[in-house]
């Protein structure tokens, strides 16, 4: 792939080789990401934060990794705040806001939206989520977690084992992170949902068609057995037509200490894309893994800035210039990694 310049929405737009550059990159930002140097190359540029639907994680985690290289952010963080509410389409609201901008970040609740919005925009447009359809820069974060996490037992992705649950029909996160993994070589997915909110089947396919194992259950804690990584996911509400459909399937897989320590590996990697639903009747990640040291939903988080970093980065074709503006910072910085 060709960063410079280049709308990122897809994974698909990936080959193995770019991910090993955006790593690569994301690992030459974590001494400005847990500031103890600052750098100013972006100095004077400014992103387009644009979230048409609820976000926490990963709106922050944009506009702080874009100030971390020194530009500033411009929010838009509701469509009832918006023209597309007087009825402005996409391609007008894109091809206006890409002339106030050096680049945009969207998340939009259709899928196939950001797409239709960067055909007008005249910058760079990173999808941040569009829908249930894709989460690409989610799935890069999870998947250099997941390198991190498996190099610190002395493993690699290659022939990893990793257990998908919850619900992986509507769920963005773990559509891309599939189809990212699938990049690398003899995979066992294990896929864990109830029948109705399973994977999408051409994701199935293409996840076979690449020589991968694929598993499909509704047993849990046989599931469970014999992984290196247990992603779970909460039931996407959102996505329901309403929430009394949503609570069919509410609680219905739950992973605790008692359930991991039974089924579960020593060691087994626990990772969730945020936010986990702690509703008494849902709390599929409970509190009681909280200080689990294979618990790495909040090394995840951390790594997400890293990541939106080196796409910013590299889109924006900076990677080195990054240590030219580059000094210690003069502020206390001392933080529990």
């Amino acid at each position: 792939m060709h960063f410079p310049g280049s709308h990122i929405l897809s994974v698909s737009q990936f080959e193995r080789s770019d991910v090993d550059r955006i790593f690569d990159v994301a690992d030459g930002m974590r001494p400005y990401a847990h500031r103890e140097r600052m750098t100013k190359v972006l100095d004077g540029a400014i992103l387009g934060n644009m979230f048409f639907e609820p976000s926490t994680r990963t709106r922050v985690s944009f506009g702080c990794a874009f100030n971390l290289l020194g530009g500033e952010v411009r929010e838009t963080t509701d469509i009832k705040a918006s023209s597309l509410t007087k009825g402005e389409s996409l391609y007008d609201t894109g091809r206006v806001m890409s002339g106030y901008s050096d680049i945009i970040v969207m998340r939009h609740p259709q899928a196939g939206s950001v797409a239709e919005f960067s055909r007008a925009s005249r910058v760079p447009v990173l999808n941040a989520g569009d829908g249930p359809n894709e989460h690409p820069s989610q799935a890069l974060l999870d998947l250099y977690t997941i390198k991190k996490e498996l190099m610190s037992r002395d493993q690699g992705i290659d022939g990893m084992h990793i257990a998908m649950i919850g619900d992986l029909k509507h769920g963005r996160t773990v559509h891309s992170l599939s189809q990212l993994v699938s990049l690398y070589n003899k995979i066992r997915f294990t896929l864990i949902s109830p029948k109705e909110l399973s994977m999408p089947e051409e994701i199935v396919e293409e996840l076979r068609k690449r020589g991968h194992q694929v598993i499909e259950t509704e047993d849990m804690e046989h599931g469970l057995e014999g992984n290196d990584i247990v992603y779970l996911t909460r039931i996407q509400e959102e996505r329901f037509a309403t929430k009394m459909e949503a609570d069919i399937y509410r609680g219905r897989f739950r992973l605790n200490q008692a359930i991991y320590t039974r089924y579960c590996r020593p060691n087994t990697v626990i990772m969730h894309p945020l936010p986990r639903d702690s509703r008494e009747e849902a709390n599929e990640l409970d509190n009681d893994l909280n200080q689990h040291p294979s618990l790495a939903i909040f090394r995840q988080t951390d790594n997400g800035v890293l990541v939106r970093m080196a796409l910013f980065a590299l889109t924006l074709d900076v990677v080195n210039q990054v240590e030219k503006t580059a000094r210690e910072v003069n502020w206390y910085t001392e933080r529990r990694f």
